[in-house]
């Protein structure tokens, strides 16, 4: 006779939950893919890991972010740093997310909130005019459309994901001539800004985390404290809040950062989503 592996709803694995809520797979469905690839809730091997990449039904594309640790901001010896970008200090993220691979798009945003605030029009362009306090009433309505959670990442998310493993001013290297093939900029842009996705990703497989719109994160603004720090949050409260990714100059490393008000808007500013399971 057959033994009969019993896998108790106690022990399901996180990346189990987080698949189940994304993607709305029952609890029952879930184990009996499991069993029939001959896994345990408690060892997901590789076949049974969390993808890598996800897309909701909303049409939003999402590329799995693993915890890590890095080296957030710049030093004073880096070429293009700015003195709000230091003291470089280490950050340690424990927790995956699941991060929009392009900014949201005019036409992710129309499917959910009704209009388009944006100046220049078009489908596949990054939703823009929209200030943080706008993002938040579409990431309300968001979630309650879906299972699943949606929000700004933070600001260490932010770089962290920009980088993506690399210690270089840029997330290509520190060769300035290359930043075209990866960015729009006032070097090689016709427009304010471009459809998403047109240039080269970044070695995490993300479009545009250099240049075509600022993209607001969910801190206050503050100066980076030197201490060694783990999943940073930001200030409890503030007047301004971050933006990061650059807009025109090239200078926009992958440790830039700007501040805005949480009412401003402009042509220029944008976001991204970061996806993760609802909290019960």
């Amino acid at each position: 006779m057959m033994k009969r592996t019993l896998i108790p709803r106690k022990k399901m694995h996180d990346k189990m939950r987080l698949v189940m809520h994304i993607f709305d797979i029952p609890l029952c469905a879930l184990i009996i893919y499991m069993l029939t690839l001959g896994l345990g809730c408690d060892g997901i091997g590789k076949r049974g890991q969390m993808p890598k990449e996800i897309t909701t039904r909303i049409g939003i594309k999402a590329v799995l972010i693993t915890p890590g640790t890095f080296q957030m901001g710049s030093n004073p010896s880096e070429k293009g740093y700015r003195w709000f970008e230091v003291p470089k200090h280490q950050v340690t993220l424990t927790k995956p997310f699941y991060l929009g691979i392009y900014e949201v798009t005019q036409s992710q945003w129309k499917a959910v909130m009704g209009n388009n605030p944006s100046y220049i029009k078009g489908e596949d362009q990054p939703v823009e005019n929209v200030s943080w306090d706008d993002v938040q009433l579409f990431l309300q309505k968001l979630n309650a459309m879906r299972p699943e959670t949606y929000r700004l990442p933070t600001e260490a998310e932010w770089e962290y994901a920009c980088r993506a493993g690399t210690t270089t001013r840029y997330s290509f290297g520190d060769d300035e001539s290359l930043l075209g093939e990866y960015a729009w900029y006032e070097g090689n842009r016709q427009s304010a800004h471009h459809p998403v996705g047109q240039k080269k990703p970044n070695p995490w497989g993300l479009y545009d985390m250099h240049g075509n719109v600022w993209e607001w994160c969910s801190d206050w603004y503050d100066f980076y404290s030197p201490e060694p720090v783990v999943d940073p949050q930001g200030p409890e409260t503030g007047r301004v809040r971050v933006l990061r990714s650059g807009y025109r100059h090239k200078d926009f490393h992958s440790a830039i950062r700007f501040f805005e008000s949480p009412t401003g808007r402009g042509a220029n500013i944008g976001f991204r989503v970061v996806i993760e399971p609802k909290s019960k």
